[in-house]
């Protein structure tokens, strides 16, 4: 047997076994807390479960951080909901007026933030639904069944959190690993291409971007891992900066004038693999390029070093932030957007006068939170108005194929296997839909059966719970019709925008919020969100070509103004004050003259040579590309 076969990853009908692993893990975490429920004979014992297949991912760090997020998101809404209840539970439509404002904020809030701290947002909105709205009739219970649905959740992620422990469930900052990994040998490779001369492709470069800035919530999951977990975080942080910072260090390089044989770029080439230093340029290489490249070098070692830190657990040379775009108008446009969208349903459900309409609007609430934070709404609801009939006709064979009368826990359990197995290792899978069916489905087949302690097999309660369950979905489709989400065309109007507007405001100086890696990250994030809005084309082509433009001049000019603010204590102060100002103005004269006069004033210091270079640099690329 070979090395390569005998490290391979071990395969079951086509599956890795991990994949299994999770969903046995899945399975037992709802046996158990199902059985716990039962035998603590919680009201909802039901809700611990669903907890479980809502809390179900591979990993035990994003396991825990979801689960701390679900039980803040829950109290929130549940006191949301005490409020609102005690004190509009007489006037019903100004309640869903109120209700659907809420939920309008919560998305809101959603969309301000990124992976789990979104979900928890979102979940603050459709406990109301939960709660209130099922509670509507009966105010008085409210905070009894608000305190019997926080004791359901924190029974479902004590169920998980054990079942991880106890089968060892992966962590996930190896992954981590192996994925910044293969971005810095893309990262590498793209700046090879650049060294040798090249062409590159804006939408390669902007994808780059998209995906390292997308690991940001991932990488915030390491801190609930282990105790070493709030040290990989901050590895992890470095690594993604730093391999942004490659990244504008390669575009930088590129758009200088080289007139360098092959063997030099070869030279250049295996220094930047084997982490070599400048002196692969020639000697009559300009100040500017020698710079651009020993700024490549540089975040390639900070890549390099923060893998290192992160896998071995031990603190990175460099503690750097992953400040996250956010958009409010944008924001505030979604959380409007459901807001009506609950509002139609709502009047729909009113002028209907179903009785037990509000188990349809409890899920059709849960499709607007977690839809928005999705990048096409749409799409999630068309997947759940799928996936929907394809839960109830699981859930029908479960209760009236293989059950059928049983009312013995551990026929349930078993019964229970293939159902929750095979959703979880549906989650697994690539594909996005079928990924997106299963992790419905995880949830729809527990919600539509209605397990409880004893089991009851009522064919009418069955249909009905069927039927609101796939009325949800559609409903929310006949919204989204009469009022689209946001387009494509819309997202990167603004986002463009803002991209435009803060590159106008570096006029007064860079803020001093961010380092200028860490805000260069940030900027990167908001070209990740401009890469995923629309399918690309020449039009979003010359679209990417401008923000990155942008992106190259404002990572300079936060860099210069860094090192400038350095000298203004020492004998240069003035001068360095002087290509400040010319910075802001963005006077490619005045900031190569202030180049040339701080070099000149102090020829032998190598901080004020670095600085001078820096701004050479940046006079060139403000030359060269006009945004």
């Amino acid at each position: 047997m070979s090395v390569t076969t005998a490290l391979a990853p071990r395969h079951f009908a086509g599956l890795p076994f991990s994949s299994w692993a999770f969903g046995i893990r899945v399975w037992i975490a709802v046996v158990v807390a199902l059985y716990a429920g039962f035998w603590l004979e919680l009201e909802s014992p039901l809700s611990a479960a669903i907890t479980v297949g809502i809390l179900a991912v591979p990993t035990r760090g994003q396991a825990l951080e979801k689960a701390g997020f679900r039980f803040l998101g829950t109290v929130i809404g549940v006191v949301a909901s005490i409020v609102l209840i005690g004190s509009l539970s007489q006037a019903r439509d100004l309640f869903l007026l109120v209700f659907a404002a809420w939920v309008g904020l919560c998305v809101y809030v959603a969309c301000l933030s990124d992976g789990f701290r979104a979900y928890g947002a979102v979940l603050s909105g459709y406990t109301m639904a939960l709660v209130a709205i099922q509670m509507i009739d009966t105010p008085g219970r409210v905070f009894d069944f608000g305190m019997q649905r926080g004791a359901a959740i924190a029974l479902g992620i004590a169920a998980i959190a054990v079942v991880n422990d106890l089968l060892v469930a992966p962590d996930r900052h190896l992954g981590l690993a192996t994925q910044l990994a293969a971005l810095h040998r893309q990262v590498r490779d793209h700046a090879k291409t650049v060294i040798r001369g090249e062409a590159t492709d804006a939408a390669a470069t902007a994808n780059l971007l998209r995906e390292t800035t997308a690991l940001r919530s991932e990488i915030t999951s390491l801190a609930a891992e282990s105790s070493s977990g709030p040290t990989r975080r901050a590895a992890a942080r470095s690594t993604a900066v730093a391999l942004v910072a490659e990244l504008h260090a390669a575009r930088v390089l590129k758009a200088l004038p080289a007139d360098m044989d092959l063997a030099i770029r070869a030279r250049m080439s295996t220094a930047l693999e084997e982490g070599g230093d400048e002196r692969s340029l020639p000697d009559n290489a300009t100040a500017a390029l020698t710079w651009a490249f020993r700024e490549l070098l540089r975040c390639d070692q900070d890549v390099r070093e923060g893998l290192a830190a992160l896998r071995s657990g031990v603190p990175p040379a460099r503690m750097w932030r992953t400040p996250f775009y956010v958009s409010h108008r944008l924001a505030a446009e979604a959380g409007v957007r459901a807001a009506l969208w609950l509002a139609l349903a709502s009047t729909f459900f009113v002028l209907a006068g179903w009785s037990a309409a509000e188990a349809s609007l409890v899920q059709l609430t849960a499709f607007i939170g977690l839809g928005v934070i999705t990048p096409n709404p749409r799409a999630f609801t068309v997947g759940a108005l799928i996936a929907a009939p394809i839960a109830a006709i699981l859930a029908g064979v479960l209760d009236f194929v293989i059950l059928d009368g049983a009312t013995e826990f551990p026929l349930l359990a078993l019964a229970l296997a293939p159902f929750m197995i095979g959703a979880a290792v549906l989650t697994t899978l690539p594909n996005q839909v079928f990924a997106g069916i299963g992790r419905l489905n995880l949830i729809f087949i527990l919600v539509i059966a209605g397990l409880s302690n004893p089991q009851t097999y009522n064919p009418q309660m069955f249909l009905e719970a069927s039927l609101f369950v796939c009325l949800a979905p559609a409903l929310l489709l006949a919204a989204q019709l009469l009022i689209p989400p946001i387009s494509d065309e819309r997202r990167r109007q603004q986002l463009m925008a803002s991209a435009r507007r803060e590159f106008d405001q570096l006029s007064s100086g860079p803020a001093q919020r961010y380092a200028p890696e860490e805000a260069m990250f940030r900027d990167a994030a908001r070209i990740g969100k401009l890469t995923g809005a629309g399918v690309p084309g020449p039009q979003n082509l010359v679209i990417l070509e401008d923000a990155l433009t942008l992106f190259d001049q404002a990572a300079l000019i936060r860099m210069c103004d860094a090192s400038l603010r350095r000298l203004m204590g020492g004998p240069v102060a003035t001068l360095a004050d002087q290509a400040r100002r010319a910075l802001g103005r963005r006077d490619v004269q005045s900031i190569r003259q202030a180049a040339s006069d701080i070099r000149q004033a102090a020829p032998e210091d190598e901080r004020t040579r670095a600085t001078s270079d820096a701004l050479e640099v940046a006079s060139l690329i403000m030359e060269e590309k006009r945004p």
